[in-house]
C-alpha cells in the first residue's frame, strides 16, 4: 500500500483528493494536515510514502514544511507541491526545497493517482508545461557569458562531479530523461526494454546522488551533464 499524507489548508479539497486516492485498491490516505507546521509533524509520525503539499497555508507555507520535512533523515516520504498558483517563483523554490513533483490543482483525478504512485516509485513528476520551463532556466544559468581571448570549457566536462562516470548508454537515458522522457518512451527510443530503462535509470540517480528522477533532471542541467 501506498501511504499519502493530504496537506492543504482547504478541508473540502482535502476530501476531493482522499475520495480520488481512496478509490484505488494500492493507495491509503493515511492522515491530513491543515497547516505547514501540522504537516511537518504529521509526517514525522505517520512516516508516509507520499505527501501532496499546498503552497499557501498558515503558521508555515508549503515550500518551508517541503524544505524541513526534507531534511529530515527519519522521513522517508516524497513531497508533490499541489498548488492552483502556476508560478516560477513557487517551481523553482519547490525544486530546491526538494520536492519531487510539481502539479496544479486543474490536473484530473488520474494525473494525481498517477502522480503518487510515480512518487512512490522513486520517480519525479513535473507537468510537461512545467519540466521545459525547469530545463529552460537550467539551460540558461548554465551558459556560460562570453569573454573575449578566453576559451570556454565544453558544459560536458562538467562529468567529473560524478563519483563515478555514467556509461555511455546511461549518458542516453539522462539525456532522455532531460527531456521529460517517460520510462516507455526512453525504451521505445533507445530500443530496449522497460525494465531496462528501470535499471538505467537507477544507477544514473544513483551516480548523480538524486533522490528521484526531478532532482536527477535539475542536477544534469545545474552541471552540464543534459
Amino acid at each position: 500500500m501506498i501511504r499519502v499524507l493530504l496537506v492543504d489548508d482547504h478541508a473540502m479539497l482535502r476530501a476531493g483528493f482522499r475520495t480520488i486516492l481512496s478509490t484505488q485498491p494500492d493507495i491509503e490516505v493515511v492522515g491530513e494536515a491543515g497547516t505547514g507546521a501540522d504537516a511537518v509533524t504529521e509526517a514525522a509520525r505517520l512516516q508516509p510514502d507520499v505527501i501532496t503539499m499546498d503552497v499557501q497555508m498558515p503558521d508555515m507555507d508549503g515550500i518551508e514544511a517541503t524544505r524541513r520535512i526534507v531534511a529530515d533523515p527519519a522521513v522517508t516520504a516524497s513531497v508533490a507541491i499541489v498548488t492552483t498558483f502556476d508560478r516560477d517563483e513557487y517551481l523553482f523554490q519547490a525544486l530546491d526545497a526538494g520536492a519531487g513533483g510539481f502539479l496544479l490543482k486543474n490536473a484530473g483525478p488520474e494525473e494525481l493517482i498517477t502522480a503518487v504512485r510515480a512518487l512512490a516509485a522513486g520517480d519525479g513528476i513535473l507537468a510537461p508545461e512545467v519540466t521545459r520551463r525547469v530545463l529552460a532556466r537550467f539551460a540558461a544559468a548554465s551558459t556560460p557569458a562570453p569573454m573575449a581571448q578566453e576559451t570556454t570549457i565544453p558544459r560536458r566536462s562538467a562529468v567529473s562531479v560524478l563519483a563515478e562516470p555514467l556509461t555511455e548508454r546511461e549518458g542516453e537515458v539522462l539525456a532522455l530523461m532531460a527531456d521529460a522522457r517517460s520510462n516507455a518512451e526512453i525504451a521505445a527510443a533507445l530500443f530496449i526494454g522497460e525494465a531496462t530503462v528501470k535499471t538505467h535509470v537507477s544507477r544514473v540517480l544513483q551516480k548523480l546522488g538524486a533522490r528521484d528522477r526531478v532532482q536527477a533532471i535539475v542536477l544534469a542541467h545545474r552541471h552540464g551533464l543534459a
